[in-house]
């Protein structure tokens, strides 16, 4: 599968895509700094800060637009998918993105759906006991994929409810840029 080859072999400096607008010979993205691989408490913690008071649909709306919107400021090929239970509430694929990152998307969102935890922090647990989430969940990783970009979300008193997720950039950028959402979404709630 050529999405499970990309990924696999992917580093926080490699893309989940071939081709990247924000690579150094594209001078009109406007990109953060690359982020650094976060502990496994640094993960925890943001799970627990990240934690909404409710999350309806227009929260969806809210949150979906405004990571399409942080996206297109630095022209990130991306798709980001927000699901609450079984339903999905958002999707959207920026140029740039292809089928590949839809297919990426399911399977770090079937990791926050069985662990209740982000894509990210799972494969990092995984990492800081020397074992690979690949080989050692015992799960088929055509279906998961322990990489950074989908994240819980959970409501305070109810738990995780569903999962937010992006798939376009490495892995740690995905991350970074679910975080940042949500931290302007929980600033406002």
């Amino acid at each position: 599968m050529t999405a499970r080859t990309t990924e696999t072999a992917k580093t926080p400096a490699t893309t989940e895509s071939p081709k990247s607008p924000d690579s150094p010979d594209s001078p009109e993205t406007v990109s953060p700094p690359a982020p650094t691989a976060p502990a496994v408490a640094e993960l925890e913690e943001q799970q627990i800060r990240l934690a909404l008071p409710r999350f309806t649909y227009d929260d969806a709306w809210t949150l979906g637009t405004l990571l399409v919107g942080l996206a297109r400021e630095r022209n990130a090929p991306v798709a980001v998918d927000i699901r609450r239970g079984g339903q999905q509430l958002f999707h959207a694929a920026l140029p740039g993105s292809s089928a590949d990152n839809d297919a990426w998307i399911d399977r770090k969102r079937r990791v926050v759906e069985r662990y209740a935890e982000s894509s990210l922090l799972v494969g990092t647990r995984f990492r800081a006991k020397g074992k690979s989430f690949d080989t050692d969940s015992r799960l088929d990783p055509d279906v998961y994929a322990a990489h950074g970009g989908s994240f819980p979300i959970t409501v305070t008193g109810a738990g995780v409810i569903g999962s937010v997720t992006v798939s376009g950039l490495p892995q740690l950028e995905d991350h970074a840029l679910v975080v940042e959402a949500l931290e302007r979404l929980v600033a406002t709630a």
